[in-house]
């Protein structure tokens, strides 16, 4: 009787679980550096497949990942899974896993050291101390006044106040406080920080504390992940994006309340604030708004512990999209279409030129976007509906602001996904589109 071939030989148990305990342990990095769904799973893919597992499943959610290695018609398939408990920004270790996964798919690192390279990342210190992104996030506050509208007394005094909110979040964070509170917490110290300056230079002032709210409405929204809840609903992953909005709202909701807490203490106590309209861009200004742009996006890189390169090409991003936004709306060009325009910009340029310069197109992406979100929009939408009762006009501001943070994220998704076929074309004229990818290999 002939012998049966059943095809390759069966990988053992022992082989399996360790490729797939390492695809997961990169996956649950990149999800905690705020990586989209479909990012995680290509990465996961590109890696077992290097390693010689090429037949398996991987399914994301927003709090866990599994894994699934099928071995043919004569083992049973293994599958392991991992919970992503914890979620920090860090793009220079997201930086190190992607070079990982570099030098796996190209053959040169088994399992067994892969391993133990990812260790020494995974352990590794953050590569500045935690006082220097205290500093980045007010001097990303400082930018953000400036960009508004505000002097330089307004900027230090925005400065101050992030510093402060900063070192309340790192104290409260070590008692391990729910992020909504430590949100609540925020949004009540930037408000009365303003009510401060507020009562100090009475009636007659002519500082507007309001900037110091919106740049703190800046600062607490801008680690949030946006992007990458709209890329996990344009390429499918439903649950995930609905997992990432539902946390997005729940953050927002916090600020939101401590802002109307204090905003209505200050009615209670006789000295309530005034809503600041933004200032319409002039020609003459867009060389502040462009400098204080790429202040902005380079500040929010470092405190996000960024590597030297990353900051550079961080600011650059800011300062062309505050260009781009500048010009669409000196053109006369809608706010969202505009904020819209300048993100697909920053998505594309990114797209094209960080993989060639081996920097995360999501730290380009989410930097580049920071100087474009609606801070003062939301502090005008609360200031009309908890102090002036204007539900129509607070409604109004409050859709504007939702309508410029949709596009900003949808802006840059869709960036990302027209510059591939030119990066890809870079190399050979491939016309071929997978969906927008921001960390990880491209196939």
């Amino acid at each position: 009787m002939p012998t049966m071939l059943y095809g390759p030989e069966v990988p053992d148990d022992a082989s399996v679980h360790q490729v797939l305990d390492l695809a997961l342990r990169i996956g649950e990095l990149q999800m905690a550096s705020g990586a989209g769904a479909a990012d995680v799973t290509s990465t996961m893919l590109a890696v077992t497949n290097a390693l010689g597992m090429p037949s398996c499943e991987v399914d994301v959610i927003f709090t866990s990942i599994t894994i699934c290695c099928h071995r043919g018609y004569t083992a049973a398939p293994v599958t392991a899974t991992r919970v992503v408990r914890s979620r920090s920004m860090d793009y220079t270790r997201l930086a190190e896993v992607e070079r990982l996964v570099r030098r796996i798919g190209r053959g040169g690192l088994t399992t067994e050291q892969a391993r133990l390279v990812l260790d020494e990342i995974s352990s590794a210190p953050h590569p500045y101390p935690r006082w220097v992104a205290t500093l980045a996030w007010s001097g990303m506050a400082a930018a953000v006044a400036v960009l508004l509208g505000g002097g330089m007394l307004l900027a230090v005094i925005a400065a101050l106040a992030t510093a402060l909110i900063d070192r309340i979040g790192r104290m409260v964070n070590r008692i391990a406080l729910p992020f909504f509170f430590q949100q609540v917490i925020g949004g009540a110290l930037a408000t009365g920080i303003a009510l401060g300056v507020n009562a100090l230079q009475g009636s007659g002032g002519s500082l507007r504390p309001s900037l110091v709210i919106a740049a703190g409405i800046v600062v607490l929204l801008s680690g949030l992940s946006l992007v990458g809840a709209v890329q996990d609903a344009i390429t499918g992953f439903n649950v995930t994006a609905a997992g990432r909005a539902m946390e997005i709202t729940l953050m927002t909701i916090g600020l939101v309340i401590g802002v109307v807490l204090v905003l209505k203490l200050g009615v209670a106590v006789g000295s309530p604030l005034t809503v600041g309209e933004p200032i319409p861009p002039l020609l003459a200004h867009l060389p502040a708004m462009i400098t204080a742009g790429a202040a902005t996006s380079a500040c929010f890189a470092l405190a996000s512990y960024a590597t030297l390169r990353t900051l550079l090409l961080a600011g650059l991003a800011g300062a062309a999209g505050m260009a781009s936004y500048g010009a669409l709306v000196l053109l006369g060009v809608d706010m969202i279409i505009a904020s819209a325009g300048a993100a697909a910009l920053i998505g594309f340029v990114g797209g094209v030129v960080s993989r060639r310069l081996k920097v995360s197109p999501l730290a380009i992406a989410v930097s580049g976007i920071t100087p474009l979100l609606p801070g003062l929009t939301a502090y005008q939408a609360l200031f009309k509906l908890t102090v002036e009762q204007d539900v129509a006009g607070g409604m109004r501001a409050l859709f504007l602001a939702l309508g410029i943070g949709l596009a900003l994220a949808a802006g840059v998704v869709l960036g990302e996904y027209l510059a591939q076929p030119v990066r890809t074309g870079l190399s050979r004229l491939e016309r071929r589109l997978a969906g927008p990818r921001f960390s990880g290999p491209l196939r």
